[in-house]
């Protein structure tokens, strides 16, 4: 084949050249591209006409409107009768016999002879038996009556409560409410600790111990009446005497809720460091 032939030649040609193009294999290659266009082209109408019966079908064929159908309803009022309760039945009062303790107490009789089972109940035996003509066990507490009273009886009495007068001088060793150092004993420790002073002779002596003080909170809160129940010397009773007088007012105490006068006992540490 000559270069012109090629330029111009098809696949088929090159193929099939110096072969026998009678065979039916050529012509099949000849019309094989028309045939898969019209296939193609075919098939794209064959989709497009499936997705255009439904619409088309129902433009031309509406859907039948369904009849309307209405019935009217009368709507009434019900009222829910109310439930009958059943009656409520009491019982009939059951009342339980009480066997009365009974001795054997015969009326005496004339014999000749007396015969051995018979005894006479003595007055201690009929102090809580019935006498009867046979002896046998029985409530002792069904001889006990209960008087209904005479009078109807009216209110009781109201009890009130009497107010026990307190001496204005009187002094509690015991109350509700005991008296305070104001702040509390963190302070009151706080204050002794800034005012209380060692005394030189106790400090040379090597003198530690507690002070017991006591005294009188007063209703207003001042400190009366202080003295030295229990001492070490050494100038530490005199110290601890003029720290105590020099405290603030306290919290009174209280009793009953009102604030009343009490007496105190207060001890004062003296350690040497």
């Amino acid at each position: 084949m000559t270069p012109e032939q090629l330029n111009v030649a098809t696949l088929d040609d090159i193929v099939f050249e110096n072969r026998n193009k009678l065979y039916g294999a050529y012509d099949l290659r000849q019309v094989y591209q028309r045939s898969a266009n019209r296939a193609l082209w075919l098939g794209i109408a064959l989709f497009w006409a499936a997705l255009a019966t439904p619409t088309l079908y129902n433009r031309l064929k509406p859907a039948e409107t369904p009849d309307q159908f209405m019935n009217e309803v009368t709507l009434e009022d019900i009222r829910t009768l109310p439930q009958e309760e059943p009656p409520i039945v009491i019982p009939p009062k059951v009342e339980i016999p009480v066997q009365l303790p009974t001795v054997r107490n015969l009326p005496p009789e004339v014999v000749t002879e007396a015969p051995d089972d018979v005894t006479v109940p003595t007055v201690e035996d009929l102090e809580d038996k019935v006498s009867s003509d046979k002896t046998q066990e029985g409530d002792p507490n069904a001889l006990d009556v209960i008087e209904a009273p005479t009078e109807t009886a009216g209110p009781a009495p109201v009890e009130k409560s009497i107010e026990v007068e307190r001496k204005p001088d009187e002094v509690f060793l015991k109350v509700e409410q005991d008296p305070q150092f104001p702040g509390g004993m963190r302070k009151m420790a706080e204050f002794l600790e800034k005012n209380l002073r060692y005394p030189p002779a106790a400090s040379r002596a090597s003198i530690s111990g507690k002070v017991y003080l006591q005294f009188v909170v007063n209703t207003d809160g001042s400190i009366v009446d202080v003295n030295v129940v229990k001492g070490i010397g050494f100038g530490c009773d005199e110290e601890a005497l003029r720290v105590v007088k020099k405290m603030p007012p306290w919290q009174p105490g209280k009793q009953s809720g009102r604030p009343v006068r009490v007496r105190f006992t207060l001890p004062v540490v003296f350690a040497l460091e």
